[in-house]
């Protein structure tokens, strides 16, 4: 049932734009369709029954001239996305309160069997055309998305036979040491020949360090690992064979690394006292954290196959994360060294293999149906291994999945169309004999686990209607269900119980979370604006617990509810205004007792979040932005969790030179001191104590030629 307080706030809040709307009605805009790759049936931007976002490339620049920073850059652009930790890691950063399926392209980048958290840093934005984000649990592309999908479509060649593009930047605090500084650069050519089109696209990048507003050098995350003090690189290849104008062949990819540089050690700060945790110069044990990814992809796309349009992929992914070491409790073998002495790093390993493939088909029965059908099949290998070692952590899991679906989309009549859906998940955990590491808890040398093959079926179902109440009003409502795993890894190598087998375990059971939401769409004249009110419900969810500083995965019922509206203002042809607003709320059942009785923390859920910007394009060269984001305070059930909240505003500059394009960005602009909404209301350990980054510079160039 929806809350109908919230249901009418949300109502409410749209229609504070209707009184002016009807002067405006000769002004309507028609825009061009945006089709969504991510939906499997194509649907356009702006008629689907779910909350879709479609971040452009224009959109993309305007951040990175402010922030490279990959999280910050989504949660600028998506009202219910935690607000970024400047870390490696995206662990608590979540979507709707959930997580979210990454895709390139399709490929799935995420690890869900043992979740890494580091799928936030798999491709370089300057490969990116367009993000196209769907809100709330989707099974459209399986496994992962209970929270949404966040799909990175990668550039396109453009149109001629040779172009080149190359770009610089140089970022750092004002008025800090040099140690700040951070450089990027990139470079692409593309182009097409006959029936062949082409893209190679390099970029590099290095990142000093981060200073707060005090001047003073933020802590680095020497175990998650950090993006301050990092080098990244990435490479892109697309070769693409047109046989005609309806289908093409083409070939991707893309391969993404990021590794610090491994020169700076974490000082832990005071929570009691308000300390912040620091940085000093040093040398860490062990390697540095990394990521490395190779995501690749094999497409065919026919859009007039006797009628139908026909779309096959075949993909891979080979995704290494590597997180810094230490003597932790969990690491300790007294066989090995003694107790409290021996250092270990571990590596998350997972290698992906699939394939995609659809059929549709449009405007049957004089245009009143459409239909797409088809299957997906997956195999993903995943461990976690103690490299110092040579020790496995977490036992190699091998998941395998096999997934027809349906989709419908039926025009009832003139204004009313529906959208209905199903999906069929075969999945099966393949995990052989293990014994778990020795610890601190299981000195002995660990418990020894029967291995199992638990097999799992699923039936997911969407539907969802959009009624276009007028011409510039829609009213939308949809029902979806989303399919993930717990967190596999982290159960079973947290097992110190003798004598179980992992087919009786119950927490591997999948999480299947239902979604409902409902919303209104405006666009009239110059303004727009879109609601959207939504419930999201699992009976076995996978809520994150603080235990000791480290975290483990509670199985419980979990509630989350929440509000998303952006509305716009297109005051004239130079000026823009946006407001933003998104509110979550979670609760979870810690008792067992079927009700929902604990607010979830930080680390599940987003603070309620305003924001305001004001782009300005003053004439065909000059371009500026003006961004403000307020993150309200609240209280947990933990008061030492409380969040007191901060306000951020950003601003860039854009200017075209006789030759290339000039860019200045100022990230937190008013300098604003802050420990970040993780340091606040999701960790209590002093070593992740974190400021947020100060006043920063960023100078950028680009030319095309």
């Amino acid at each position: 049932m929806f809350c109908r307080s919230r249901l009418q706030l949300s109502i409410s809040l749209a229609c504070l734009a209707l009184p002016g709307l009807p002067a405006f009605a000769q002004e309507a805009v028609e825009l061009d369709a945006v089709t969504i790759s991510a939906t499997r049936a194509r649907s356009e931007a702006g008629k689907t029954p779910q909350k879709i976002t479609v971040i452009s490339r224009e959109q993309i620049e305007q951040q990175l001239a402010i922030t490279s920073d990959h999280g910050q850059v989504l949660s600028n652009l998506i009202p219910s996305y935690s607000p970024s930790r400047q870390k490696m890691t995206s662990s608590g950063e979540t979507f709707r309160g959930r997580s979210a399926l990454v895709l390139i392209d399709g490929v799935p980048q995420s690890t869900p069997l043992r979740d890494s958290a580091r799928d936030g840093y798999t491709i370089d934005l300057a490969m990116v055309e367009r993000i196209e984000v769907i809100h709330g649990a989707s099974a459209e592309h399986g496994l992962g998305a209970t929270g949404g999908i966040i799909n990175y479509v990668t550039r396109r060649p453009a149109g001629g036979t040779f172009k080149q593009h190359a770009g610089v930047s140089l970022n750092g605090p004002t008025d800090y040491d040099s140690e700040g500084l951070g450089y990027k650069l990139d470079y692409r050519v593309e182009g097409n020949q006959g029936s062949w089109d082409y893209l190679a696209a390099l970029s590099w990048q290095t990142r000093g360090m981060f200073y707060d507003a005090d001047g003073e050098l933020i802590g680095v995350d020497d175990t998650q690992g950090d993006i301050m003090d990092s080098t990244s690189n990435d490479l892109l290849l697309k070769l693409g064979y047109w046989f005609d104008s309806e289908q093409n062949l083409e070939l991707m990819v893309n391969r993404f690394q990021l590794e610090g540089e491994h020169e700076y050690v974490n000082v832990p700060g005071d929570r009691a006292a308000g300390i912040p945790a620091t940085s000093r110069k040093g040398q860490p044990l062990g390697e540095a954290p990394q990521n490395e990814v190779l995501a690749t992809s094999l497409s065919y796309k026919h859009d007039d196959l006797f009628g139908n349009r026909l779309s096959a992929q075949l993909y891979s992914q080979r995704f290494r994360a590597r997180f810094g070491g230490g003597s932790h409790a969990s690491f300790q073998d007294a066989s090995i060294a003694p107790v409290g002495t021996l250092f270990d790093q571990s590596q998350n390993e997972s290698d992906k293999y699939g394939g995609k493939f659809s059929l549709g088909r449009e405007g049957m029965f004089d245009g009143l149906l459409g239909l797409t059908g088809g299957f997906d099949i997956l195999q993903d290998t995943t461990s976690q291994m103690l490299i110092a070692t040579d020790r496995e952590w977490v036992p190699e899991t091998r998941f395998r999945n096999f997934a027809p679906f349906f989709q419908a989309e039926i025009q009832a009549s003139e204004r009313l169309t529906l959208h209905t859906g199903v999906r069929h998940e075969f999945a099966r955990l393949d995990i052989d004999d293990f014994h778990t590491i020795a610890s601190t808890t299981t000195p002995a040398g660990g418990v020894s686990v029967e291995g199992g093959s638990p097999t799992f079926e699923e039936t997911l179902f969407n539907a969802g209607l959009v009624f276009q109440a007028t011409d510039w009003a829609q009213v939308f409502a949809n029902y979806s269900e989303g399919f993930g795993m717990p967190d596999v890894g982290r159960v079973l190598r947290g097992i110190g119980q003798p004598g179980l087998s992992v087919d009786s375990f119950l927490d591997l059971q999948p999480i299947v979370t239902d979604n409902r939401e409902i919303g209104l769409r405006f666009n009239q004249g110059p303004f727009d604006a879109e609601v959207s009110y939504f419930e999201s419900d699992a009976e076995l969810g996978a809520r994150l617990q603080n235990v000791g500083g480290f975290y483990q995965v509670r199985r419980e019922r979990t509630e989350i509810d929440g509000i998303e509206a952006t509305a716009g203002w297109q005051i004239n042809p130079v000026h823009r205004l946006q407001a933003t607003y998104a509110e979550v709320n979670g609760r979870s059942d810690t008792d067992g007792d079927g009700k929902v009785d604990t607010d979830l923390d930080g680390a599940n859920i987003s603070p309620d979040r305003y924001g305001i910007s004001w782009q300005a394009n003053w004439s065909d060269k000059l371009n500026s932005r003006l961004q403000a984001n307020h993150y309200a305070s609240r209280g947990f059930d933990d008061p030492d969790l409380d969040f007191d909240g901060y306000s951020l505003v950003d601003a860039s500059l854009g200017y075209r030179l006789p030759v290339g394009e000039a860019s200045l960005g100022i990230e937190n602009l008013l300098n604003k001191d802050y420990l970040t909404y993780y340091a606040q209301a999701a960790s209590k350990r002093d070593d992740q104590l974190f400021k947020g980054r100060g006043r920063t510079v960023t100078l950028g160039y680009q030319v095309s030629f």
